[in-house]
């Protein structure tokens, strides 16, 4: 076992000539603990999908979140809790196009050393291209089979990476070192009033969610295996002790599940807070920010759990999201009690700090950082440009609110597919449950007659699925029956206005105060459905059927969505969070273009014409008419809108009114 004990730490104590004695009892000093989680290779505020620049995520940010603390917090260790490879253009570029070499750190990896991160653990994600890149990327000593195959590690993170619950499969030995124990130089205050500097021994250990041995089966089975979270903890902790720790951090690459305690749970963050001497832990997988005393989040409801002050079970706790959007601080209060320093947890803070100010804008991104990677980032952007797939029609949003589903049938493929192999490796019990998919036009000309998704035949490039899929959503999965299906299905219906058929005035269709993104449709060839624009919101949703039959109040389906959505985003009735049974650690965005690039060769009947609802047949004696963008009534009628004509070429603000005739 290696007893890390930092370099520069080290330097500097030997430097001076003043190591630190033994502090007096009753000394005391603040150590504050700074996370970051689920940084997924977002080094750069940029979006590669859409070749864009994107302020709201992105490492170089957060690097100034991180000094603005230090310069608050002088005593402070900064952490990661994995998830920190994979999850952009860029790390895909890294991994697959343009493998880095043995001598060469990853973008990511550049960047945290510079920051000087200090410790990190590993997520789930970091086995995704296996367990010889894996050890090569953080300076590791193990190989395809998990066994010592370089007298030297390549270049790597500079900065210990710990994971206690996943060994070798042959010897039960740690695939990582299971924790570490730093020597953390710190400023306290003794029983006198008089300034000292002390030395606190702070132990870190890794966890995260056995979930990788079923989304990453192909790299792992036989070669690796996962130990339970308790056990593993109530293994180390007491070890960590023993070899001198004063304080325990655990690095819990996982969010709160309060069901059955399982080794093999996903989320097992709850009950490892529940091990006797950990001081605080740190939290990663879930995406969410915690404290956050608004969530409805079943986790972050759960006994034991203060949503407000941060603490699981009494332990200091604190998520701070994603993409480097949050930076995750817990002060913690030491006391000496003349052998060694305690964590007092009651006097702990706990807070997640934004890279967007209150005012909506955003932090400056720390220059040093985008110096770094200018390379990789250059190159990945050529990449992005690069076909992922073709289409031999076109994908717009032109025409969905009147039923054209060329931009939105694929993202539905996509979802459920993934959730539907998911179920059937990870989760029997869900098997024999329909699984269906929820998505809509994220892009309906709300910011303008060019804001509409379209996606021209022929290749399709990365920057295509952003377009397709414009938010940066998680995938979920809930289970619903039949009632809440209906009711999901009604709310989204408050797109349209209600038509009066007597009117002989031409009516708008469109409720413009109904976002774009909120009209939710399945566009599954197994499900029937009816909008009746007649009726009052709430009461529109006519005829639903599952394969032929009516679905009853009491049926049950699994339905992939987002997160946002999922989560109560849009006041949809029966979505709380309470209903989702699986956060997936993969982003909507990635699931199609994955999906995409297994299908390769998309076309209008297999991907772009399942129409899984219509308008109730009404005569109308007035026009019914909507707006798009002029000269594209050519792509209604490729999409079987037949019902659909032009009222008029110009509404003076740039676009067409259309009419639809609603009895066709």
């Amino acid at each position: 076992m290696r007893i890390f004990f930092t370099a520069t730490v080290a330097a500097l104590l030997a430097g001076c000539g003043c190591i630190p004695g033994k502090p007096p009892q009753g000394a005391q000093a603040t150590l504050v603990i700074l996370e970051t989680t689920d940084l997924h290779a977002n080094v750069r505020s940029y979006d590669y999908y859409k070749l864009a620049p994107d302020a709201s995520l992105g490492l170089e940010r957060t690097a100034t979140l991180i000094r603005q603390a230090r310069k608050d917090f002088p005593d402070s260790l900064l952490l990661d809790n994995g998830d920190t490879i994979q999850g952009t253009a860029l790390g895909d570029y890294q991994a697959l196009v343009a493998p880095v070499g043995c001598g060469q750190p990853l973008a990511i990896y550049k960047a945290m050393n510079a920051l000087g991160f200090e410790g990190g653990s590993v997520g789930n994600h970091e086995f995704n291209w296996g367990l010889d890149f894996l050890g090569q990327v953080t300076a590791s000593r193990f190989g395809t089979e998990g066994a010592s195959v370089r007298a030297q590690p390549c270049a790597g993170p500079a900065f210990p990476v710990v994971l206690a619950n996943v060994v070798d499969a042959r010897t039960g030995t740690p695939l990582f070192e299971p924790y570490c124990i730093l020597d953390k130089r710190v400023s306290a205050t003794g029983p006198d009033g008089k300034p000292l500097t002390a030395i606190v021994k702070v132990g870190i250990i890794g966890f995260t969610t056995p979930a990788i041995m079923g989304w990453d089966r192909r790299w792992l089975e036989g070669r690796v295996r996962t130990e339970g979270w308790r056990e593993t903890a109530q293994r180390y902790v007491p070890e960590m002790r023993a070899k001198g720790a004063e304080v325990i951090v655990a690095i819990s690459h996982a969010g709160l599940d309060g069901a059955a305690y399982a080794p093999s749970m996903e989320n097992g963050s709850w009950y490892l807070a529940q091990v006797p001497g950990i001081d605080a832990l740190l939290l990663g997988h879930s995406h969410d920010v915690f404290p956050n005393p608004a969530s409805k989040s079943a986790g972050f409801n759960l006994a034991g759990v203060d949503k407000v002050r941060g603490r699981v079970h009494g332990v200091p706790t604190v998520m701070p999201g994603l993409w480097g959007k949050h930076l995750g601080v817990i002060q913690l209060a030491l006391r000496h009690d003349g052998t060694r320093w305690v964590a007092d947890a009651g006097a702990a803070k706990v807070e997640t700090r934004s890279i967007q100010r209150p005012d909506r804008s955003f932090v400056e991104p720390d220059p040093e950082v985008a110096a770094l990677v200018k390379a990789e980032h250059e190159a990945t952007i050529a990449y992005v440009k690069t076909p992922i797939g073709d289409t031999d029609f076109r994908m717009s949003a032109y025409f969905a609110d009147v039923g054209d589903v060329s931009a939105i049938q694929v993202v539905n493929q996509a979802q459920a597919d993934y959730v539907r192999r998911h179920i059937q490796a990870n989760m029997p019990q869900y098997a024999h449950l329909p699984v269906l998919s929820m998505s809509a036009p994220f892009k309906t000309g709300a910011a303008g007659v060019a804001d509409y998704t379209d996606v021209a035949p022929g290749k399709m490039a990365l920057n295509n699925a952003a377009d397709l899929y414009l938010y940066p959503n998680d995938l979920h999965a809930v289970k619903v029956n039949g009632t809440t299906l209906q009711a999901w299905l009604e709310k989204a219906a408050g797109r349209f206005n209600t038509i009066d058929p007597a009117r002989s005035e031409p009516q708008e269709l469109i409720n413009a105060g109904f976002a774009g993104f909120n009209f939710d449709m399945l566009t599954d060839s197994d499900v029937r459905y009816e909008i009746d624009v007649t009726q009052a919101p709430g009461q529109r949703i006519k005829n639903l059927s599952w394969r032929g039959k009516p679905v009853r109040a009491e049926q049950e389906f699994i339905v992939a969505t987002n997160n946002f959505r999922a989560s109560g985003g849009g006041g949809f009735p029966g979505l709380d969070g309470s209903k989702t049974i699986f956060a997936s650690p993969d982003n909507n965005r990635a699931v199609l273009v994955a999906y995409i690039k297994s299908v390769q060769h998309l076309t209008r009947n297999v991907n772009g014409s399942a129409r899984s609802w219509r308008f109730a047949r009404i005569g109308t004696k007035g026009a019914v008419v909507f707006h798009s963008a002029p000269n594209r009534l050519a792509l209604a009628r490729q999409s079987g809108l037949n019902g659909v004509s032009i009222q008029e070429e110009s509404d003076g603000k740039g676009y067409s009114i259309y009419a639809i005739d609603l009895s066709k």
